[in-house]
């Protein structure tokens, strides 16, 4: 006796739904019991993108090519046999179109410091899919564990400069879920902040005490010597 169709399959044939632009991609659509012949048709966002015929119940393969972002939609498949006219619908898939990082960069506040000062470190991917995970080194020590960053914002380190070894060069590493796609910043230094001496601050302080006296006196020009002078005629 002939038999219904059961509900169809739709997989991916690569094994995961994360995709990357001009990528071609594979869907599976198959009834696991059913009398075939059977008609094969996958929808995306409800709109027929293509038909395929089955003289048995082996799996229907659909070959997509990924251009956009209109192409990671929802997509569906549909079996229908001789014996009925409404036929199966599948289980719906959707692709997540992942983007390569850009090239992390690497900064802080400033660029000088002195010992005994913190500071901070910030490393940011312009582009990219979410979520990125961030790494800082210092030379090729890592300095801080993984960063997994859900927005568009700078992961951020805090450092403590103890002595002239943590002058050294520092880099940030990104990365995300598509595959093979890790970049490292360019490498950042700090440079020692001049210390002024104790003969610089002074020379420093005498200026500023001779300014302040040349302001004083400039201002009780108008209110003291004048007055004084037309005073004595």
């Amino acid at each position: 006796f002939p038999e219904v169709l059961s509900n169809p399959r739709l997989i991916p044939v690569q094994g995961t739904l994360n995709v990357v632009m001009n990528q071609n991609v594979t869907l599976s659509c198959h009834s696991d019991s059913g009398s075939p012949p059977v008609r094969y048709t996958l929808f995306k966002r409800n709109q027929k993108v293509s038909t395929l015929n089955r003289p048995d119940l082996t799996p229907s393969l659909f070959n997509l090519t990924i251009n956009s972002a209109n192409d990671v939609g929802e997509y569906k498949c549909k079996a229908q046999s001789n014996i009925s006219s409404h036929g199966k619908y599948s289980n719906s898939l959707n692709f997540t179109l992942i983007v390569p990082i850009s090239k992390p960069v690497l900064s802080s506040p400033t660029s000088q410091a002195k010992k005994g000062q913190n500071v901070t470190l910030s490393c940011l991917s312009e582009n990219g899919s979410l979520p990125i995970t961030y790494v800082f080194f210092k030379g090729r020590k890592s300095i801080s564990p993984p960063v997994k960053m859900l927005k568009r914002e700078a992961a951020v380190v805090f450092l403590f400069i103890n002595s002239s070894s943590d002058f050294g060069t520092y880099k940030c590493r990104a990365e995300n879920s598509f595959c093979n796609n890790t970049k490292y910043s360019d490498s950042f230094n700090f440079t020692l902040a001049e210390e002024r001496s104790h003969s610089q601050l002074l020379i420093i302080s005498l200026g500023l005490t001779l300014l302040l006296f040349v302001i004083g006196f400039a201002l009780a020009i108008p209110f003291f010597i004048i007055p004084s002078y037309k005073a004595s005629k």
